[in-house]
Order: structure tokens, then sequence, then C-alpha cells
């Protein structure tokens, strides 16, 4: 069995991943996840972590919110803590700008849960890009009534998200998604 080791900044990144990885990683690919406390306790510790790291992987894959800063900058700085930690077999993805940046994306599947019709939103300029909205996670609690919450909302929406990405407006949800394929082997399918 080989392992795809993914180092994530919360828990709700986990609860996601735990519902869509399943569905398309071949049977002999068996994602472990460890999470970190927020994005400062992901940068302080990921080349402590990755180093550490003993067991033979197909690779590591870490996975960071945005936030305010420079996309590049940080993309940077993580991979240079890779290259420190000896690490070379690491797939650096950033969700631009949160998450909730992905689920916003595909409203047409995120807001059924919550039962709202999606048809209202989902053709609205601002949801054309929701990798440029900045707020993604309060947009997301606006849009259902605060019912949406990180930790069990990721798991509700995880095990129904659609891996296709050619169905998600998030442009950095495509390349995440594109960055796993790539790393077990399978070609993207957009």
């Amino acid at each position: 069995m080989k392992e795809l080791v993914f180092f994530l900044e919360e828990e709700s990144a986990k609860e996601f991943l735990k519902g869509i990885l399943p569905r398309f990683l071949p049977s002999d690919v068996s994602p472990i996840y460890v999470t970190f406390e927020g994005k400062n306790d992901l940068q302080k510790n990921l080349e402590r972590k990755l180093r550490e790291w003993k067991r033979p992987t197909l690779g590591f894959i870490i996975l960071r919110d945005k936030d305010h800063e420079d996309c590049m900058a940080l993309k940077a700085h993580l991979k240079k803590l890779c290259v420190q930690s000896g690490k070379t077999n690491t797939l650096v993805r950033i969700a631009c700008h949160h998450l909730e940046s992905w689920y916003l994306g595909c409203l047409e599947t995120v807001l059924p849960l919550y039962g709202i019709n999606p048809l209202k939103y989902q053709s609205k300029r601002k949801y054309r890009n929701p990798d440029a909205l900045s707020y993604a996670c309060e947009e997301l609690k606006k849009l259902t009534q605060n019912q949406y919450q990180k930790i069990n909302g990721s798991r509700r929406i995880g095990a129904v998200f659609p891996i296709d990405q050619s169905t998600n407006r998030s442009h950095s949800y495509r390349i995440f998604i594109d960055g796993i394929q790539k790393v077990i082997g399978v070609t993207p399918n957009r």
C-alpha cells in the first residue's frame, strides 16, 4: 500500500478530503492526514514534521489557505521549507483565498445540502470567480443562513462534492485536483 501524506492547516480540510479522496484515489493509495492548528502552526512545524517522516511514501501534499498573503511568496516559502527538510517529493497547493472558496465554486452541489435552491445564486457575478472572494467563509455562512459550520460543513460537502474539476469555478480547486492526479500518476480529467 502506497501512502499519500497531506499536511493540512486545519481540521476542516481533513474532513473535506476524507470525503473526496476515496472516490478517486486508486485502491492501493492510502491517504494520511497531518493536521495543524492553523497556518502559523503549520509553517512553524512543517519542516520538522517532514524531516521526521521516515516511512516511504508516494508523496507529500501541503494545503494551506492563501488568506491575505501573496500567493507566489507563500508557495515559495513553503517549498523552501520542504527542500530544507529533504523532502523533494512534495506538492504545495494554496486554496485561494480559503477552502470555502472551493465550495462557492460549486453552489449547485453545496446549497442543496442546506435546503437552499442554488439557481438564484450560481449565476451571480461574484460567484463566477470564487477565488477572488477574500471572505469566502463568511459568504458561505450568509448563503446558508448561518447553517454552515467549518468542520461539520466540510464533512458534509466533501461527501458529495464533485471530483470533476470542470464543474467547479474555483481555479485553485482545479489546480489542487490536477496536482493530486499527477502525483498518483493519473492524467488530469478536464
